[in-house]
């Protein structure tokens, strides 16, 4: 396993990364990035165990509905980019157990890297989503072939792969890019079918990043973002040559959209666990801002926590149905339940905005208009701000200032935005888990019952 320190050395390998118009040299000591870099360093430190032997837990993979659920306080804990890292590895050996019968070739090379992802303690970024050019035109029908990440040119020592994936969170600072088809593939589409393990430091790999963090040197009014804010990558494939050994899918289009379907399983078990966590802190702060507001007792102000309250304990109760009904694979990899997966995380997503508004709601106008934590020590305005934002006996001035600032950067500021965005995109958007919870429920079934509850059984409509 690494140190903190050792992985912040392991950046320093010659990656072409960007960062608004100049390429970043030492990520460590970049102002902006550098924090993100550092919030990976400790986790590296949190999961550090010396020994050969030694392995992260959050990597390995789980066999029992029992060791999926001790993953959620794990990954609760976890930053960004190691929860990638165990989706990432969760997507390789869903794919490996589905496509190991027709390829046993590509299932072997997926385990053997699996193995030594785990070994090495390497962080893996997922790269799903293409340019895609014209939405309304397949890969194939594109004015630029390039529009989707295709294989250029091959050898007999590997292939070239060019193109891009968009919304890469933490790209510049893991060790691998996941290279997954970003859907079905279709005959004529054979180079776009293409799967692949790329270094972030090969050849012709380049990273333009974007993030949320804050630009204040006082971040104090900024709780959450300047805590956990992350790189979202545009990572561009410019003739990057990949090794035969590291080829995961080639060609196989019948194949394609089982790694898409692979990663969108993990990614919405991922998000459902984000979001049963959100909604609780959601309820949580509109219950202390409605106390400290002096409207907690106000029967509107009630009803909408009530609702709070009704969709977080919806989605946790997704979330261990999910888990609970879990399936186990031939080669005793535990995955959850498509149907309760899917349909929890679209219900999460789907109504994540609605419960945001009755936290600004319940809120007020002050979310966006307090004044900085820093006003509070100006000897002009800090008795004053003190004395305006109390609202009585119990309820210190300071105290509903740093409320309304966590409000704010949680759920209406840059974060915010990037949050609202990422649950309802993450993983798929929301056609694409209703296209899966419909795959997965048993209509026919719902038929028979609703047939023999008309007294119909037996009949044919037809």
């Amino acid at each position: 396993m690494l140190t903190g320190e050792q992985y912040k050395r392991s950046l320093a390998d010659g990656r072409a990364t960007y960062f608004e118009g100049n390429r970043i040299d030492d990520l460590p000591r970049h102002p902006i990035l550098g924090q993100s870099v550092n919030l990976v360093a400790g986790g590296y430190d949190h999961w550090y165990s010396p020994g050969d032997a030694a392995r992260n837990p959050l990597m390995s993979i789980p066999r029992s509905a029992e060791e999926l659920r001790a993953r959620i306080p794990m990954q609760h804990g976890a930053d960004i980019l190691a929860l990638v890292t165990y989706q990432s590895i969760m997507t390789l050996s869903t794919a490996k157990a589905r496509i190991e019968p027709a390829l046993p070739q590509f299932a072997r090379r997926i385990r053997d890297y699996v193995e030594k992802a785990q070994q090495d303690d390497i962080r893996i970024v997922e790269c799903i989503t293409d340019a895609k050019g014209d939405r309304s035109k397949t890969p194939a029908e594109q004015d630029d072939p390039d529009a989707y990440t295709h294989v250029v040119d091959r050898s007999d020592k590997g292939l070239v792969i060019r193109g891009a994936k968009l919304h890469i969170t933490g790209a510049s600072l893991a060790h691998e890019l996941m290279v997954i088809p970003t859907k079905a593939m279709h005959r004529g589409e054979e180079s776009y079918a293409i799967a692949c393990m790329v270094p972030v430091n090969a050849p012709g790999v380049k990273i333009i990043n974007t993030t949320y963090a804050p630009r204040h040197e006082d971040t104090r009014s900024f709780p959450f973002s300047s805590r956990v804010h992350m790189p979202e990558g545009f990572v561009i494939f410019d003739d990057v040559f990949v090794p035969n050994e590291r080829v995961m899918l080639d060609g196989q289009t019948e194949m394609a959209a089982l790694f898409a379907h692979a990663l969108g399983l993990w990614e919405r078990l991922g998000g459902l666990s984000d979001m049963a966590e959100q909604a609780d802190q959601l309820v949580g702060f509109a219950q202390l801002i409605a106390e400290a507001n002096g409207l907690a007792s106000v029967s509107h102000v009630r009803e909408k926590i009530s609702e709070m309250i009704i969709h977080a304990t919806l989605v946790r109760a997704a979330l261990e149905a999910a888990i609970s009904n879990c399936e186990i694979t031939a080669d005793a990899v535990a995955f959850p339940n498509e149907l309760f997966t899917n349909a929890g995380k679209y219900h999460a997503a789907a109504n994540y905005n609605l419960m945001v508004r009755h936290l600004h709601d319940v809120s007020g106008g002050s979310i966006l208009t307090a004044p900085n934590v820093s006003d509070l020590e100006n000897e002009a305005t800090g008795a004053l701000l003190r004395k305006y934002m109390s609202t009585g006996k119990g309820v210190e001035g300071e105290y509903r200032l740093r409320l309304f600032h966590a409000i704010r950067d949680l759920t209406a500021d840059a974060f915010g935005g990037w949050r609202q965005v990422t649950n309802v995109q993450a993983g798929g958007g929301l056609y694409a888990q209703r296209i899966v919870t419909r795959r997965y429920y048993d209509l026919n079934g719902a038929k028979r019952k609703a047939l023999e509850a008309a007294g119909l059984a037996g009949k044919s409509g037809n």
